[in-house]
């Protein structure tokens, strides 16, 4: 039985690998270490998940654990940092998305992991989304052609994506923006339906809702004077996981789980657009709101035998619907919907997937869902370089921001 240890005591920590480790797959696998800055939450996470030990450094955890794999779900900005000192240490990691955040981090994760001879796996779970699978599987069998566009929009509402602007994720240089943290995720899918590479983008983004755009604003919602007038209230002590996680563990390292969302400081966009070109001539154009009526995806794929429709709606009007669908449009005027049933589960029933490819293997990786750090380094790129976009107003070549040639 292989076993592992985790760096990151957070909600995606606890509830992607911490507690189904050690209970859906407690026959299949052993979790062996949890390490986290704030020892309060590492210790929250232990008490939930069978006493799972906890250790007060990460390099003692790399010591003593005894651990054959080392699962990253740290903030993102110190991804590299575990990430590196884990393949030296001879072991392979699990890293949840993004790989990290920028492309000198990028490049020190390549270079480290062809040097020691490691491998990090990147948690891509959009891809296994059985409506995300199977939009890739009609690419595969020829239904669109060649594909020559696509066209993907984002919508984040304004309970999750006012989420990111209470929380570490503000900061431009913590989590890369939402370019980098979110559409890290969405990036890949778009790679790994095209198995194409990004070239070169040009972007553009704002802040224009959230940040400082109205003077009645506090420091964080907790003592903030406008509790019952403001919209944005969230009420950290309304949930045991934040009062537990967070709240309680705030004279340990000073962090808020609840800051305002109009604050001064923030620094990421909420409104952003990118248009790509790829290495077989497709272009791509995206486009994230983060402050959206309501939340989900569509997208379009216009290919040289017709066009593939697809939209997903997670919180809104259409939210309930039993049905994911999929149009297909062919040259001679036909249309061809496609039903899928909704799976239970976290993302879709994503999650559930991911954990039995990566720590059973009992489901055959017959579409490549499985990422590499290649796949990781790709698509957090395309975020880094529409960052740098942005900043500079310029177009941005992906190769210009690879130093390492990774193979």
């Amino acid at each position: 039985m292989k076993k592992y240890a985790l760096v990151g005591a957070g909600n995606r920590a606890l509830h992607m690998f911490a507690k189904p480790l050690t209970d859906e797959l407690k026959d299949q696998a052993e979790l062996v270490g949890v390490y986290d800055t704030n020892t309060h939450r590492a210790q929250q996470l232990s008490l939930q998940c069978r006493g799972v030990p906890v250790y007060n450094s990460f390099e003692e955890m790399l010591q003593r654990s005894g651990a054959d794999e080392i699962i990253v779900a740290s903030v993102d900005y110190t991804h590299d940092e575990y990430i590196i000192r884990a393949l030296e240490a001879g072991l392979d990691v699990i890293s949840e998305k993004p790989m990290t955040i920028n492309h000198a981090k990028c490049n020190a994760i390549l270079e480290a992991e062809n040097r020691t001879g490691n491998k990090v796996t990147v948690t891509f779970n959009a891809r296994f989304n059985p409506y995300t699978a199977r939009i890739k599987e009609l690419i595969k069998e020829g239904y669109v052609g060649d594909i020559l566009s696509v066209h993907m929009e984002w919508m984040l509402d304004t309970s999750h994506g006012a989420d990111y602007f209470r929380r570490w994720h503000r900061y431009l240089e913590k989590s890369g923006g939402l370019l980098v943290h979110k559409s890290t995720h969405h990036f890949d899918l778009i790679n790994w339906w095209l198995e194409e590479e990004p070239l070169e983008l040009r972007a553009f983004g704002s802040r224009r809702f959230y940040g400082p755009t109205r003077e009645k604003r506090g420091e964080r919602c907790l003592t903030c004077n406008y509790q019952k007038e403001c919209e944005f209230y969230f009420d950290i002590r309304e949930k045991d996981f934040h009062q537990n996680f967070y709240l309680e563990a705030e004279g340990f390292d000073g962090y808020y789980r609840d800051q305002c969302v109009f604050a001064d400081d923030i620094d990421i966009y909420d409104t952003m657009s990118v248009n790509v070109l790829y290495s077989r001539g497709t272009q791509l154009s995206y486009s994230l709101t983060a402050h959206s009526p309501y939340e989900g995806w569509k997208v379009s794929i216009n290919g040289t035998k017709g066009r593939l429709e697809a939209s997903n709606t997670y919180n809104g009007a259409n939210a309930k619907a039993l049905h994911n669908e999929i149009k297909l449009f062919n040259r001679s005027g036909e249309e061809i919907t496609i039903k899928l049933n909704k799976l239970e589960g976290s993302h879709g029933g994503s999650d559930y997937l991911l954990r039995r490819m990566l720590f059973v293997g009992d489901v055959p990786d017959r579409l490549g869902q499985m990422a590499d750090s290649r796949a990781g380094a790709l698509s957090l790129l395309i975020g880094d370089a529409a960052n740098i976009s942005i900043a500079d107003n310029r177009s941005v070549k992906i190769g210009e921001l690879l130093s390492f040639a990774h193979a």
